[in-house]
């Protein structure tokens, strides 16, 4: 999954919630995300292009942790 922005993603569908792991060590989760976006989201050839118009300002979502980010 190269991107310049996202690191990793988990989505959990019991509770719809998608957390992404940003190349800045960033943590967030997304919450009340359906799995069909989270499918088109996985399929999608750049994430940080499908994750500004579709995820980014569409759903509540918290900053959960700060890991380690690209130097």
């Amino acid at each position: 999954m190269p991107s310049s922005v996202i690191r990793s993603f988990r989505y959990d569908p019991d509770a719809r919630r998608l957390r992404i792991l940003f190349t800045s060590g960033d943590v967030y989760d997304y919450e009340r995300v359906p799995p069909e976006l989270v499918e088109d989201f996985r399929a999608s050839k750049s994430k940080g292009r499908f994750f500004g118009p579709h995820i980014r300002d569409s759903f509540p979502y918290r900053r959960v942790g700060r890991g380690e980010g690209r130097a």
